[in-house]
């Protein structure tokens, strides 16, 4: 019986002290596991929802969410889900959709879903307008290892514009996103460069999600680990303002960023080996 009592005592101090660490952020939810692939989140200011997709082989499904993480409607998007990877919005109440993920940079139809969320009135269905778009410094689908710069997994919306972050598949510079622009309007267009920014060599060091403040003042880069943050830029030269890096003191599959106010995000990370699928808040200083 003692020998029982002990062998109970020492799994109860286990398991009370055994916690999980999340490092610098603050753990909101685990996700349901309709979102186990999330690979975007959106958040427009001054509302109760969050707005994620899944990425590549989903459905094409948006999922609206209250800001603890509990998912409140979804809808089908009329098109399909090749490779969704992130969400902006713009201020006058629309959600846009970036089917952009290019892995082996070999596709030719990357473009962005976009609809309004005024007014839906419970639809489920939606037919989305289309912005379609091509790099016109891409000659060959898919070029050669050495050149595979053409991977989008992030963006945002500014002053009439979206703003794409490059995902680089080249080895020795994984670091690299080349900064484009297009119209956020619907139709054809040809993405313009506007910089190109060096996080590090390593694949943890991908941008994998971006997102700009409501008042336009900061911009956050996200990558597996860590935050990019800058300010005081001119322009749209992002990546010439003043830079400050945050180490999260947490490493998962982060896909997800955007911002909660001018001072916070939230943050998701992706179901994988075990752990993640969790939503989060960063404070930034």
């Amino acid at each position: 019986m003692r020998l029982q009592f002990l062998r109970y005592l020492t799994i109860l101090f286990f398991f009370t002290n055994c916690t999980v660490n999340y490092g610098q952020l603050s753990y909101v939810k685990k996700l349901s596991s309709d979102l186990k692939e999330v690979s975007g989140v959106e958040h427009f200011p001054n509302s109760e929802l969050l707005w994620m997709i899944n990425d590549s082989g989903n459905d094409p499904k948006v999922f609206a969410l209250n800001t603890k993480g509990k998912i409140q409607s979804t809808l089908y998007i009329d098109g399909k889900n090749r490779d969704w990877e992130d969400l902006t919005t713009d201020n006058k109440g629309n959600l846009y959709v970036g089917d952009f993920g290019n892995n082996a940079n070999d596709r030719k139809n990357l473009k962005v879903y976009v609809f309004s969320v005024n007014n839906l009135d419970h639809k489920k269905n939606i037919e989305p307008k289309v912005i379609k778009f091509s790099f016109p410094n891409q000659k060959k689908f898919p070029p050669k290892k050495k050149n595979r710069y053409f991977d989008v997994e992030s963006f945002f919306h500014y002053n009439g514009y979206l703003y794409l972050f490059t995902k680089s598949r080249v080895k020795k510079n994984y670091g690299i996103t080349d900064v484009y622009k297009i119209p956020a309007t619907a139709g054809k267009h040809k993405a313009r460069l506007v910089t190109t920014f060096h996080t590090c060599d390593e694949m943890s060091c991908w941008v994998t999600s971006a997102d700009i403040s409501p008042d336009g003042k900061k911009v956050v880069l996200l990558s597996h680990s860590a935050i990019w943050q800058f300010t005081d830029f001119k322009g749209d030269n992002f990546m010439n303002g003043k830079m400050k890096k945050f180490d999260l003191g947490h490493e998962s599959q982060k896909e997800g960023v955007c911002f909660r106010d001018n001072n916070s995000v939230y943050i998701t990370d992706e179901k994988s080996h075990g752990s993640g699928g969790n939503l989060y808040v960063f404070t930034l200083d």
